[in-house]
């Protein structure tokens, strides 16, 4: 008998649909709900066809209070804006929470309504840090004592792995420039003109340039670690993918660092890590990643110039699985006290 019983509400997205397959395949953990406001009734597989004879599970219209009724954890695969509404339900449950949505990483109100469009319902949440934000190369033992966390995004858990080594070492200040390539599923399971795929499988154009909702989480993850000062300029790239994120990130730091120390903080920042990568022999790269929950980092150092040297760092992930779904197991494992690594670890497929 597993130990843990646990529910998902949002199951119908792609977001959900990786949440649901972990959990099917996790050993110590029982999907026992999905809760969606769509196709109620109806088998996961109708949505989900990779599912087919996998379960026979079914799409529940029930509330968020009727969900968490008698779990240890939910996990919410809502939308920005809706998961905040239902919070409160949930925190009156009693179930730990981890919630993949935007609603609870920031710590300001002020920001959460410049970047996501709106004031936010509970704002006291946001400022008394009621959720523990998500990322484990960073708070650990944080997460691990948490009852509720904010799993970080997409964009967001890929800039910071690819930046974080700096910013703990206090090398990483002032500018910092970052182009963010994406694909579509990170656009969720609604098509839109974007996402239309004879315009996206032979196009790159950006979108929210400098203006991302992904932005003043960065910022604050990474003063978080000891960035200093950090103006973050991010431009994302829609690009002809199904999975994957590649982030290109330009830091400034010191000339009298070295080359060989930077490369040696990746090293030693990412050596134990159970799902970062350094590769030895080449540069990140998205098929290495694609369908798992492994980021690859790497980094190159420029020469001096006028004091400064310009460090190129590097950052591959799925956008469902470590940027989304996969990260928030991670999360639950520890939350569980469990091996954070369970129902994680396959390596994908190549090419």
């Amino acid at each position: 008998m597993k130990r843990f019983k646990a529910a998902v509400i949002g199951g119908s997205g792609y977001g959900g649909a990786e949440l649901i397959r972990r959990l099917l395949l996790h050993p110590d953990v029982e999907l026992v709900r999905v809760a969606s406001v769509d196709f109620i009734g109806e088998p996961l597989s109708a949505v989900h066809p990779n599912l087919e004879r996998f379960t026979d599970l079914k799409f529940e219209g029930i509330s968020p209070g009727e969900a968490a009724k008698g779990m240890d954890i939910v996990l919410l695969g809502l939308p920005h804006k809706v998961s905040a509404t239902k919070m409160p339900e949930l925190m009156a449950s009693g179930a730990r929470v981890v919630d993949l949505s935007g609603d609870f990483r920031l710590r300001d109100p002020a920001a959460y309504k410049k970047y996501y469009g709106g004031e936010h319902p509970h704002p006291e949440e946001l400022t008394k840090g009621t959720f523990v934000y998500g990322l484990p190369e960073l708070s650990r033992e944080a997460i691990k004592n948490a009852r509720y966390v904010a799993s970080p995004g997409c964009f967001a858990t890929t800039v910071e792995l690819a930046l974080l080594p700096l910013a703990k070492a206090g090398l990483l200040s002032g500018a910092v420039e970052i182009v963010g390539i994406t694909g579509s599923s990170g656009s969720g399971i609604a098509p839109s003109a974007g996402t239309h795929h004879p315009v996206r499988a032979v196009n790159l154009r950006t979108y929210k340039p400098l203006e991302h909702q992904h932005v003043p989480e960065i910022v604050q993850t990474l003063e978080s670690a000891g960035g200093k000062q950090i103006v973050l300029r991010f431009v994302p790239v829609s690009a002809p993918l199904s999975r994957g994120i590649f982030a290109t990130c330009f830091a400034h730091i010191d000339a009298g660092v070295t080359a060989e120390r930077v490369k040696t903080l990746y090293a030693e920042a990412y050596a134990k890590e159970p799902f970062v990568r350094v590769p030895a022999k080449r540069l990140p790269e998205v098929v290495a990643v694609s369908g798992t929950n492994y980021a690859e980092v790497g980094v190159h150092v420029g020469d001096e110039s006028d004091g400064k040297r310009v460090v190129a760092c590097f950052c591959a992930t799925d956008n469902l699985i470590k940027g989304g779904a996969g990260q928030g197991i991670q999360n639950m494992n520890l939350m569980l006290g469990l091996d954070e690594r369970l129902s994680l670890e396959d390596p994908g497929g190549y090419p």
